[in-house]
């Protein structure tokens, strides 16, 4: 099985850093092959030229797709699962992670399938897919004020939606008191690996 880590988050220093290391070597730990679009690194570019809202928001199919993500298009179809690794910026994730989804979900390709004739092929549909978010508010804030079920219901209702059989969110809540939250949010990345496995054998 292989797994795609979409990460975004512009600091090597911050908690969001910290819990992709652990990530990565509890995936090691449980032999799960992956590889990480790390968009910060990658410098990838958010916001969509005005040729790539002709080709989307006008349906103009003959229009090409751009390189880097025709790149991230070839690790979709590789992945069984899809790990979002990010942290929650204004009660949703960074720019540059909305705008992979605004670039990367391409019209024909993971919506809008009827493109009248063109041959154009289709978004594979993933096995899990994960939206694992970092937040300085305790969980039970989030809940109380309604921004833990805003945020399920725009990422994984809808850019997950039918294109995952199995999704979830994950919130590592309580960073401002990082003390308090580091050893319960260890034991939660300490499992994805056996929920991955579960999920996509």
């Amino acid at each position: 099985m292989n797994v795609v880590i979409i990460y975004c988050h512009p600091s090597k220093e911050s908690y969001t850093y910290k819990i992709l290391r652990q990530l990565k070597k509890v995936l090691r730990n449980e032999n799960i092959k992956f590889q990480i679009s790390d968009l910060y690194d990658m410098d990838f570019q958010a916001e969509m030229t005005e040729q790539e809202y002709m080709r989307e928001g006008l349906l103009n199919l003959d229009l090409p797709i751009s390189t880097d993500v025709q790149k991230e298009q070839k690790k979709i179809e590789t992945a069984d699962c899809i790990i979002f690794l990010y942290p929650v910026w204004w009660s949703d994730c960074p720019a540059k992670l909305k705008g992979w989804f605004d670039r990367v979900y391409t019209v024909g390709y993971a919506y809008g399938y009827n493109t009248k004739g063109k041959k154009i092929k289709k978004m594979k549909t993933i096995k899990y897919g994960i939206s694992l978010c970092t937040a300085g508010h305790p969980n039970e804030f989030l809940g109380e004020i309604g921004i833990a079920e805003s945020m399920r219901n725009v990422m994984i209702d809808d850019r997950l939606g039918q294109r995952f059989n199995k999704k979830e969110m994950i919130i590592l809540g309580g960073t401002l008191d990082r003390e308090k939250v580091e050893n319960e949010h260890s034991e939660i990345v300490k499992n994805i690996g056996k929920r991955i496995k579960k999920y996509c054998a």
